[in-house]
């Protein structure tokens, strides 16, 4: 620990004496300074021991004294030395009031004692407490590489714990606590997920301070990762502020938990070459290789029904929200112990996930969450940055193709309606006609339709509303002139125009299908 008054006092060789605030002589020194200035506080830092003779100070004088050590106070002078047998044989009694009254600790410093002697023990003290700390530092750098080898992230948690007397907590890519030490403090940790993601939207390195002395710790939290985006993060909690040896503990552990998450970006990418691979003999027809491929990596995967994602980016390549969703996927399957393939394909992202398992779960709160975003009403406008998700139906190696399919019908459906996140089952049991809403349909129905508006609007005839009325009545004329309110030959006049003015025969199921489809996607505008 640092130098004291007390450790000064107690020192055989200065042969100090108290002459007031002997309650405070606990106080840390941070240095010796000599100054015989009547005013020295312009040039305190705080934490000083004054040393002076009072060679320009009328040391008689008590309400001088009571003023002069008022401001010493205020700076943060934690001690003031008097020099007896220079220019007073003894302590004058107005300066032990003034301290006695303040609080202050006064020293008396015998005329045999250089102040040169006092710097020079506090100084040798100071260094003294720094190399014991480096020491220290290095000790428990030792540890946490020791652990590291052997342990893992959980064995540098709980020795980084034990150095700094307090807790430790690290965090995956989403924000959500992997490991705590001791177990208790996993509690603690999950209740700084909101500061964690604030602290991860910073670039790497970043660290914040959570917390202090009205809560009931001070924790520190800090970024893991060599990218842009933090790939973890760190908690580190104590009771009060970090002393030396603890700051180096701490900053070894981020040192390690960095190169762990390093190297585990190596695996990870090295597993997305396997997982591309096994993707591909799935969508050739090739389970069999797949399965073999795949090994203890991803073969429980295939032995139970699972879901293809497709995600899409407006952003492009390596998108910023297509990063975010393959985070909160493999996240929560690392967290269930489930197996995930998760597979970059230019623009896209292919995920393969277990049915009903956490990683298609987490996939379905993603999107759900961007979802209510755009919602927002300040939000404004949708943010073409977020990305279009499509889920396929359950299914099996030998249907992985089929799967894939799905996935992508079920994405171009997402870009169409302008969503985030569209499941196949949910298009093949709805109706088509939401899909009459894309701008390419409307466009063909204008200009298919756009004669028999334009004649209409001449008042010669209502050639659409009777198109309208024959074909919901499946060509039956007497229904669908009863429908009109009109004699059956007037509709059969009036369909012979359509014909004529659309040139193409209503006998042809086609042409009824386009016509029929065609008066639907109007009616949507």
């Amino acid at each position: 620990m640092p130098p004291t008054l007390a450790s000064l006092v107690h020192h055989s060789a200065l042969k100090l004496t108290v002459r007031a605030g002997e309650d405070h002589l606990d106080v840390p020194v941070r240095w010796a300074h000599v100054s015989e200035l009547a005013d020295p506080v312009p040039y305190m830092e705080g934490g000083e021991l004054l040393l002076i003779t009072a060679l320009k100070l009328d040391a008689e004088d008590r309400e001088a004294m009571r003023r002069y050590v008022r401001r010493l106070v205020g700076a943060g002078v934690v001690g003031l030395g008097f020099a007896v047998g220079v220019n007073y044989d003894e302590t004058p009694e107005p300066l032990v009031d003034a301290c006695a009254q303040e609080g202050l600790p006064l020293l008396e410093v015998p005329r045999r004692t250089p102040f040169l002697a006092i710097s020079k023990a506090v100084s040798a003290a100071i260094a003294a407490d720094q190399y014991r700390a480096v020491t220290a530092g290095f000790a428990a750098q030792r540890e946490l590489t020791r652990q590291a080898l052997g342990a893992g992230p959980e064995g540098v948690l709980g020795a980084l714990a034990a150095q700094v007397d307090g807790w430790a907590a690290l965090y995956d890519a989403s924000g959500c606590v992997v490991a705590a030490a001791p177990d208790w403090a996993g509690r603690r940790a999950a209740r700084l997920t909101a500061e964690v993601e604030r602290l991860r939207e910073r670039p790497a390195p970043a660290s914040s301070v959570v917390g202090g002395p009205d809560h009931e710790d001070r924790v520190e939290l800090h970024s893991l990762g060599t990218g842009r985006r933090p790939r973890a993060a760190l908690a580190v909690g104590t009771a009060a502020a970090l002393g030396t040896a603890e700051r180096y503990a701490v900053h070894s552990a981020i040192a390690l938990l960095t190169l762990t998450t390093e190297r585990s970006r190596s695996l990870h990418a090295a597993e997305q070459r396997v997982g591309a691979a096994v993707l591909r003999m799935l969508l050739a027809g090739e389970p069999d290789h797949a399965r073999a491929v795949a090994g203890d990596l991803y073969g429980a995967l295939l032995d139970a029904p699972f879901r293809v994602i497709v995600a899409e980016s407006a952003t492009g390549p390596a998108g910023e929200h297509l990063g975010e969703l393959a985070e909160a996927v493999e996240s929560a399957a690392a967290r269930a112990g489930e197996a995930v393939l998760v597979v970059p394909e230019g623009e896209r992202l292919v995920l393969v996930a277990a049915d009903e398992g956490a990683a298609v779960s987490a996939c379905t709160a993603y999107a759900v969450a961007r979802e209510a975003e755009r919602a927002r009403p300040e939000q404004g406008r949708a943010d073409e940055a977020d990305p279009a998700v499509g889920l396929s139906a359950p299914a099996g190696p030998t249907a992985a193709s089929a799967a894939y399919k799905q996935a992508e019908q079920a994405l171009s459906v997402a870009r169409r309606r302008g969503r985030v996140f569209v499941e196949h089952e949910q298009v093949a049991a709805g109706s088509v006609l939401p899909l009459l809403a894309d701008d390419a349909v409307r466009a063909f129905a204008d200009g298919l339709l756009r004669a028999l508006y334009e004649h209409d609007a001449t008042g010669r005839g209502d050639l659409v509303a009777s198109l309208r009325a024959w074909l919901s009545r499946h060509g039956q004329w007497d229904a669908a002139a009863a429908d009109l309110g009109v004699h059956r030959h007037t509709l059969r006049y009036r369909m012979r125009r359509v014909e004529e003015i659309l040139g193409r025969s209503l006998d042809d199921p086609d042409v009824r299908m386009e016509l029929w489809l065609a008066l639907k996607a109007t009616a949507t505008e």
